[in-house]
This record gives C-alpha cells, structure tokens and sequence, in this order.
C-alpha cells in the first residue's frame, strides 16, 4: 500500500537531470544538451517537454515588472523504460530564436544608439535571464519529474 503511494506521487520513482554546456550561442540557434535518468524502481516514460525560457525583468521597486518568453521547445515522444538504479542518457537538440525589443533593434543600427540604449537599460535596471526547463511525463504517477537550469546566452 505505502509502495503504491510512494509510486504514484514519484518518490522513489524517476528522476531527472538536465546537462548541459554552460553557455548558448545566439547565432547558432540551437542548443545541444542531455538528460540524464535514474530511479530505484524501473518505470515508464511516455515523453519529455525540453523549453527555453527568457525572463525578461525591467523598472526598479513597485514599477518592477517581470515577462517570460519561450525562446524554443521540443517534445520527444519516444516511450522508453529506465531501468531499475541504472543511469540512462538521452541527448537532445533544441532549436531557439531570441526575441528583440524595439530598444534592441534601436541599439543594433549603430555604434551611437548602441552606447544610448546600454545607457537606457542601465537606468531603466533591464535584465533578462534564460533558462532551459526539462519535464518527463512518466507512466502511473501524478507529480511529473523536472529540471531546470540557467544558461548564458553569448
């Protein structure tokens, strides 16, 4: 009986842990990566949900205001067992495209509204960070292993 709990809100079940390089390049638009799977008791997945997030903070105090932005996602939906107390590694590439604020586009046009827009986002405090977010559906239990890990995009 306690087994069966225990299974069904995944505390001895799966468990995942995303690999990846430190750092994405933004002219390559991908990101290649691995996750890494183990569990005391061999179990059944039915697909993994692998998105790229960007969030996106801006303003200072109470006029503070924060965005997320999904930069790219893929589904694998290969239904694989990971066997009992034994590692398995499945990679993954995930294709993404940063998102460009019209202060960005302003700034790219050239090197004096470049130095204006970095002066501007200095004073507005703007700051993103991305993050890669990996969720395995498993077969039999209701709380759905993930990971999340934030990266640099150069």
């Amino acid at each position: 009986m306690f087994g069966k709990v225990k299974k069904w809100l995944g505390i001895e079940g799966v468990k995942l842990e995303l690999i990846l390089p430190d750092f994405a390049f933004k002219e390559v638009g991908a990101l290649s990566g691995k996750i890494l799977f183990y569990s005391k008791n061999a179990q059944t997945v039915k697909s993994i949900r692998i998105v790229m997030i960007e969030k996106y903070k801006r303003g200072r105090g109470k006029e503070k205001l924060i965005d997320e932005y999904e930069l790219g996602e893929i589904t694998l939906s290969d239904v694989f067992e990971v066997p009992e107390n034994e590692p398995l590694q499945i990679e993954f590439t995930l294709p993404f495209s940063l998102l460009n604020s019209e202060m960005d586009e302003l700034g790219s046009k050239n090197i004096l509204t470049g130095g204006l827009v970095k002066v501007a986002k200095m004073i507005q405090n703007v700051n993103s960070q991305f993050y890669v977010l990996a969720e395995a559906k498993v077969e039999g239990t209701a709380l759905d292993p993930f990971d999340k890990q934030l990266i640099e995009v150069r």
